[in-house]
């Protein structure tokens, strides 16, 4: 049986830092970032904790391929990709949106 998995890409209060992250289970790895789990992350230091896009992938492999092409991405092309997903840029309620 495969793994699903997830990207997602957090931003802070003001949308000016991007963080794109993969996961096989969102609601965990969410939690951990919006309660400052690691400590001295990137995510912690900046106040990284609103979802603001994410994709499910039935296979971990593809999620972790997208990730690492969307890390290529420029950042307007990020920002693009957002706003046609999610134009108010609202933190998503990743219960009700799973």
């Amino acid at each position: 049986m495969e793994k699903v998995g997830y990207i997602y890409i957090l931003t802070n209060k003001t949308n000016n830092v991007l963080y794109i992250g993969v996961t096989s289970n969102l609601t965990y790895r969410l939690n951990q970032h919006r309660t400052g789990y690691f400590s001295g992350s990137f995510t912690c230091r900046y106040n990284v904790t609103k979802l603001v896009y994410f994709e499910k992938f039935d296979n971990i492999e593809i999620a972790i391929a997208r990730e690492k092409q969307l890390k290529g991405w420029a950042r307007q092309k990020k920002i693009n990709l957002i706003a046609g997903f999610n134009p108010g840029w609202v933190d998503i309620n990743c219960h009700s949106a799973l």
